[in-house]
């Protein structure tokens, strides 16, 4: 049985990081800060004023929180992983950002009317056994925005996963051969991820479900949390979320 606190597991997001976090994942990393900068209309905030303030909840390595900070936001980055963390403020140091990473578990982060936008990217919501843990995250942000400011979630939706659903694969990337399975589970109310990396004798494995969200369910929640509007994207083009969807953005504004 997978351990409903799975992603509290350090060692798992050490090992399989660079697995995640391919090249791909970097080189799109313009192109996503383009688009959540536009999301959350802050793209032409006046220059020589003090930059927008980011909070970004599960930010990993600080992949979109660095990149905003060169572009002159003020962020916040939350993890419990303190590897990544680490990582990302050597970087920030190095770079002279402006980077303030923190290491506490995203349902306990709160700072109050502070922020301009808050962020949950790279498919890392409904990790939380309970689903009101989901509810809770998604009322955090709505507290810690400013009135006026957006909460952008970058997540798998149920009908991307029913559509591009496959059963098993396998792959090379950073010197591992991979092997994946899924399954649906409660009516595809989450998917049951199990991830096998094998390098030479070493053989690492490890089995989750996340929970799935479609569209109307996600613009629900949102709006439970206190959200005063809702938009759905299907890519960070602002695409429509529709039959080529490549991933579902929500958009809830404060």
């Amino acid at each position: 049985m997978e351990n409903p606190e799975w992603f509290k597991d350090i060692h798992f997001w050490e090992r399989y990081g660079p697995i995640m976090f391919d090249r791909k994942r970097w080189d799109e990393v313009p192109q996503v800060a383009d688009g959540v900068t536009r999301l959350a209309r802050l793209d032409q905030y006046g220059q020589g004023t003090e930059g927008p303030k980011v909070l970004d909840l599960c930010c990993g390595f600080g992949r979109i929180a660095l990149e905003l900070a060169r572009r002159e936001f003020s962020v916040t980055g939350v993890d419990i992983t303190e590897t990544y963390l680490k990582a990302g403020a050597d970087d920030a140091a190095y770079e002279k950002l402006d980077v303030e990473f923190i290491m506490q578990d995203v349902r306990a982060f709160k700072r109050p009317n502070f922020f301009d936008l808050a962020l949950n990217l790279y498919i890392s919501f409904g990790y939380f056994a309970d689903p009101k843990d989901d509810l809770l995250l998604a009322r955090n942000a709505y507290d810690a925005l400013k009135p006026g400011g957006s909460f952008i979630v970058e997540t798998l939706g149920k009908e991307i996963a029913v559509r591009d659903f496959v059963e098993a694969e396998w792959f090379e990337r950073a010197g591992y051969t991979v092997l994946t399975e899924y399954a649906p589970v409660d009516s595809w109310g989450g998917l049951r991820n199990r991830w096998i990396l094998i390098k030479d004798k070493e053989r690492i494995e490890k089995a989750f479900v996340q929970r799935l969200y479609s569209a109307a369910e996600l613009r629900r929640l949102l709006f439970d949390a206190g959200f005063k509007a809702v938009e759905l994207y299907g890519n960070w083009d602002e695409g429509p979320y529709d039959q080529y969807a490549e991933v579902l953005i929500a958009v809830g504004r404060k």
